[in-house]
């Protein structure tokens, strides 16, 4: 496939006013350059040798728990790094008791009940007054019984659950053919790499005993000791969460009745599949829940820990740790391609040439990484050729739309000799080859599957960490029409079409859209007008005015735009929250895009920036404004408060010195 590609070379925002506002005082132009060139200096300053950029992710406390467990499982209990990790727990805690999935968040009950356990079991006495005010918190939220599928599971490894009351992940799921409608191909590529693994941990079931010290039974409360039907809003959704409640007793009487007479057969092929995934790859999936289920599973296989092969996961696990003197951290991942592609984004609005050295060893740095064989999205989509890019160091099994999007922005806007742009065009070619094949029927993209949209998946028990499906999604399908701008790929042929639909049908009454990557509908409002003024949508329209209206109500009064995770629970209120930095760059972006450039709201946002800015260039932020899983798992991307509000202001002063010339020119 022969695109004959080739980047713009102009920015994909062509500023389009929609009406006259307020001007800013144009005697801070000096102040926004000047704030410009110090966050550009910081950034460039962030970069590994190689000239790429890689920060730390943060994730909850449910990373150091099962870290410790682990160590536990593997015992490795007396090593010290695990009380350091410990300790990091122990500063995380909340004033009343309870560990929190997010900065200043209530106490979840999972997160609560696994740091409790950890804790127990490295010796603090629960008579403490941080334990005794975990245990009533954990109590008040209903106890082990409240906690989700997975925590059921891994308490049951270590005594401390019935593994009759936990849901079942039978391994014979992987035998189910590819045109069976609840194959583990159905399930999100991040589902799968969990449950697999997870699966010979079930069949298995593994006991690693804890002290009498460690037990946890003080955390029951009395229950029904059935399995429950999971809430739902329609009677559909309930129908099928009652067949999967049933389902799982019908496996689990089947287990004790010992008639399983595919068992064997399953846990080769889960241990095959596996295996078959971890050659360039940072691990299964390159995340933290499937490497630390493929340890518990090859150890439940007979691996030995100095098997090779064992060893080889350990490390990877090890390898998400950072360590200072008196605490450990565990990272979900890594995300150096994500960060990258961000950072040139940012960088290359401002003076491409200028920084062309930089920005070309990032870009090679990135087709370095490209993907060269297929991977799971494969079984869905034969007939889509490879290419792409993945979020990781490697990852090849997974390459992701959302990263190859970015990249292919990123790319476009690199300053290249003949030689350089032809080794892009190629993998540039073949990567929007791939990217156009991982189109959805509705118009959308996914992140690493078409056509990942089965909801009656979401009502299976072990499916309540809220990420079973990978349907379309209003950020990755704006961030792929931007990249097609760049590109300047035909937008009015059905692909350009039919993105530019969904994009158009998913926008909220309110004016906003859903973001599920980034928190919330600040991060899908700024993409989605992003995405749409690239395509040269009509920024004067009525939709677009809804968006506009929504983003400058949910301005702070500090000038600053924020919004708290809790936004993805029901009922709460959106584009509300303490301001942060990168929020308010994207709803800074967001305005842009819309042709706002003149309008007091933004003149305030980039104020905000400005005065908050750190001496280093850097700006502070404690929030977390990244997402994993809605409800479950949120994200601190460290860059975050770096490249985002950088490209805000970059965007930003080229407006200054686009009406300055204007200025000038009437003159």
């Amino acid at each position: 496939m022969d695109l004959d590609l080739k980047p713009s070379g102009q920015p994909a925002i062509a500023f389009r006013p929609a009406s006259a506002r307020d001007a800013p005082n144009p005697s801070w132009g000096d102040d926004v350059r000047c704030s410009l060139g110090l966050a550009r200096e910081y950034l460039l300053g962030l970069r590994e040798a190689d000239g790429h950029w890689c920060a730390e992710i943060e994730g909850d406390t449910i990373l150091e728990s099962e870290y410790i467990l682990t160590m536990h499982f593997l015992g490795r209990i007396e090593d010290p790094r695990v009380e350091k990790a410990a300790a990091f727990l122990r500063r995380c805690l909340l004033d009343d008791g309870g560990w929190a999935i997010y900065p200043d968040g209530p106490a979840d009950v999972s997160s609560s009940v696994k740091a409790y356990f950890a804790l127990k079991l490295l010796g603090d006495d629960p008579e403490a007054e941080h334990m005794r005010n975990t245990r009533d918190q954990i109590l008040r939220l209903g106890g082990l019984d409240a906690t989700n599928s997975f925590t059921k599971i891994y308490l049951a490894i270590f005594g401390q659950y019935d593994w009759e009351r936990a849901p079942a992940v039978p391994p014979e799921l992987i035998l189910f053919p590819n045109w069976f409608p609840f194959n583990i191909y159905e399930m999100s590529a991040w589902s799968r790499a969990i449950v697999v693994p997870l699966s010979v941990i079930w069949a298995c079931r593994p006991h690693r005993p804890v002290p009498e010290h460690a037990q946890v039974s003080e955390l029951r409360t009395p229950q029904d000791e059935g399995s429950s039907v999971q809430a739902a809003e329609r009677l559909t959704g309930w129908l099928w969460a009652r067949f999967f409640v049933n389902v799982d007793r019908l496996i689990k009487a089947l287990e004790r009745l010992r008639l399983t007479p595919l068992r064997d057969r399953a846990l080769r092929r889960a241990e095959s599949w596996i295996l078959e995934r971890l050659p360039k790859s940072d691990g299964l999936g390159a995340i933290f829940p499937p490497i630390l289920n493929t340890v518990m599973a090859f150890d439940c296989l007979g691996y030995a820990q100095d098997d090779p092969i064992q060893g080889s996961q350990i490390a990877e696990l090890e390898k998400l740790e950072i360590e200072d003197a008196d605490t450990l951290r565990v990272q979900p991942c890594r995300s150096p391609l994500w960060d990258t592609a961000l950072s040139i984004n940012a960088l290359a609005e401002i003076d491409p040439a200028k920084d062309a050295a930089a920005l070309v060893t990032a870009a090679h740095w990135m087709l370095d990484r490209e993907v060269t064989e297929p991977g799971d999205w494969r079984v869905k989509n034969p007939e889509t050729p490879v290419g792409g890019w993945y979020f990781e160091y490697a990852n090849e099994f997974y390459p992701d739309t959302d990263d190859t999007a970015q990249i292919l922005t990123a790319l476009s806007k690199v300053p290249m000799s003949d030689r350089d742009d032809s080794r892009r065009r190629e993998v540039v070619d073949r990567a929007w080859a791939w990217l156009l094949g991982m189109q959805n029927r509705d118009g959308g993209w996914g992140s690493f599957d078409r056509g990942c949209d089965k909801v009656a998946l979401t009502y299976i028990p072990f499916a309540d960490h809220n990420a079973m499906i990978d349907p379309s999604t209003c950020d990755i399908t704006a961030r792929v029409v931007e990249a097609m701008a760049r590109w300047r790929l035909d937008l009015t042929g059905p692909a350009g079409r039919q993105a530019i639909a969904f994009l158009h049908a998913a926008q909220e009454q309110d004016g906003s859209w859903f973001g599920r990557w980034g928190c919330n509908y600040i991060y899908g409002t700024y993409l989605a007008l992003w995405g749409l003024s690239a395509a040269g949508e009509d920024m004067s329209a009525e939709w677009a005015r809804r968006a506009v209206g929504w983003l400058r109500d949910r301005q702070n009064p500090d000038g600053g735009w924020g919004e708290l995770p809790s936004s993805y629970e029901r009922g709460a209120e959106t584009g509300r929250g303490p301001s942060t930095a990168s929020q308010t760059a994207w709803a800074l972006l967001g305005l842009l895009a819309a042709g706002e450039q003149a309008s007091t709201s933004v003149a305030r946002g980039i104020g905000f920036l400005i005065d908050r800015q750190r001496a280093d260039g850097g700006w502070d932020e404690t929030e977390w404004t990244g997402t994993g899983f809605p409800e479950v798992f949120y994200l601190k991307y460290h860059y975050y408060p770096i490249y985002f509000p950088l490209l805000a202001l970059a965007i930003y002063s080229r407006a200054l010195d686009d009406r300055d010339g204007a200025g000038a020119q009437e003159t």
